[in-house]
């Protein structure tokens, strides 16, 4: 037993020390938590000021209302573009035009070619063609930028034009 006690008194130095260090290090993690607790205390307080339980819930509610409505709206807007997507495919976006004289005896180009493509080159060719006698018009389908029936120079040079608007 007094063995027991010798090693002890050898080793108390050895205990104090440790025990000093151990207080020293706990001392600085108590001061690190309790500066964190003051800036979470002070987070808090400017959060709350001004306001107890039942505004902040009014708040809160208000806020999650307003999301409710936003996700509505935003579907809505999605749905809305879809259609005019949809739409898009089927609306003459591309436009060819020429103009020109049909007979020699008339001036100031009053004949005309209009071609007309949607977004999959699918459309119309209009051939007004005017003269002494009357004002006459055709019309040519295009599907997918290739004419159904031969065209005329001028039908041609208005596809082409349409066509090179992508």
């Amino acid at each position: 037993m007094d063995l027991v006690f010798s090693l002890i008194e050898a080793n108390s130095a050895i205990i104090i020390i440790a025990m000093a260090v151990l207080i020293v290090i706990l001392l600085i993690l108590a001061i690190v938590n309790s500066a964190k607790c003051s800036k979470l205390k002070k987070s808090y307080n400017a959060f709350m000021q001004g306001k107890d339980g039942k505004s902040l819930e009014d708040d809160l509610i208000f806020r999650l209302e307003q999301i409710d409505e936003l996700v509505e709206s935003n579907a809505a807007n999605e749905r809305n573009i879809d259609l005019i997507f949809k739409k898009m495919q089927v609306t003459f976006v591309k436009y060819g035009i020429v103009k020109y004289d049909a007979f020699d005896e008339m001036g100031g180009k009053l004949s005309f070619t209009l071609a007309m493509l949607n977004e999959r080159n699918d459309g119309y060719i209009l051939n007004v063609v005017h003269s002494r006698e009357g004002c006459f018009s055709y019309v040519k389908e295009i599907i997918a930028g290739n004419p159904v029936l031969a065209l005329s120079e001028e039908e041609q040079d208005a596809l082409d034009d349409a066509l090179s608007k992508e």
